[in-house]
């Protein structure tokens, strides 16, 4: 645990993820035999702070567990990668938040969640926020929280004059104003369509949902690519960021290593620039491994990535 002032806050999910392994999807009312089960640490917000500390940033997570066998593992985990847990409460009679993923022979994954504790983060975790908030920099929310405590706090961290980065997974109704709060939104391909009501498959369309979302009040609109890497678009215009080619596993939370990456980039006072390169490294790392917070890859390994490359 951190005891310095943080520069990156979360407000976010903390789950554990039980994952199998199987060659192929079942169909529905087929049972398919799979190689590997797994449990990990994850929740999209917990993740985000474990990457964000694993990138070198002063992190603080603010969330809820439950009262049941997994939050103690999940808070312990989270320390042990150096994010401050003071602000996580634990919720009686809850369970902790869970996902339940499947992951197949092409890496891809499908996920289905029970948000338990997570669902009780209120007026106490917004207080914890906005104390952390006063000497950091950047705020980073996703919706497994509720939306509406995550759009208080983006208003008032804005008001500040904060970052803050949107992760808009998972895909849920988002009120309009919440978009003048973002200095950034980072959906990828899914969530960018539910956002504008398109597809997005490729860099032409994905340059179309970030003039969209520039359009609603957002300064900065990241779109996550997966194996097309990423682009994004500000006022002055946008750029594709390439993916760096690795032997992909397994392809949970690689937009939570992007995130945390690019908020402790940032945070660090790099450009946006050198913030998505890193980003894009640290996502290209994380699918090389198994799991969620463990896949997520310390700055040295994202930096000689990028070396390696000649990025």
């Amino acid at each position: 645990m951190r005891d310095s002032q943080p520069s990156v806050v979360v407000l976010g999910g903390i789950n554990m993820d039980l994952v199998t392994v199987a060659e192929r999807f079942p169909e529905a009312g087929e049972t398919v035999v799979g190689s590997r089960f797994l449990t990990y640490p994850g929740g999209k917000g917990a993740n985000q702070a474990v990457a964000a500390a694993r990138m070198g940033a002063a992190t603080a997570m603010v969330g809820k567990v439950g009262d049941d066998i997994f939050g103690p593992q999940l808070m312990e985990f989270m320390a042990a990668s150096g994010v401050d847990v003071s602000r996580v409460g634990v919720e009686p009679g809850a369970s902790s938040g869970i996902a339940v993923v499947n992951i197949d022979g092409a890496a891809q994954n499908r996920i289905i969640q029970v948000l338990g504790a997570n669902t009780t983060c209120g007026q106490t975790e917004g207080e914890a926020v906005m104390q952390a908030l006063q000497g950091a920099s950047t705020l980073m929310l996703q919706l497994e929280v509720s939306v509406d405590l995550s759009l208080k706090v983006a208003q008032q961290a804005a008001a500040l004059g904060k970052r803050v980065i949107l992760d808009p997974g998972p895909v849920r109704p988002l009120p309009e104003e919440f978009y003048a709060c973002c200095t950034i939104i980072t959906p990828n391909e899914t969530e960018a369509q539910a956002l504008v009501g398109f597809p997005v498959t490729d860099v032409s369309s994905a340059a179309m949902a970030a003039e969209a979302l520039l359009a609603r009040g957002v300064e900065i609109a990241v779109m996550k690519l997966g194996a097309q890497g990423a682009y994004y678009a500000t006022g002055q215009g946008g750029q594709h960021v390439p993916a760096i080619p690795v032997e992909a596993v397994d392809s949970v939370a690689a937009g939570d290593a992007f995130n945390g990456a690019l908020a402790a980039s940032l945070s660090s006072g790099d450009s946006l620039e050198a913030a998505m390169r890193l980003a894009t490294a640290a996502g290209a790392l994380a699918v090389t491994n198994f799991g969620a917070q463990d896949s997520m890859p310390l700055k040295e390994e994202a930096d000689a990535l990028l070396t390696r490359h000649g990025i």
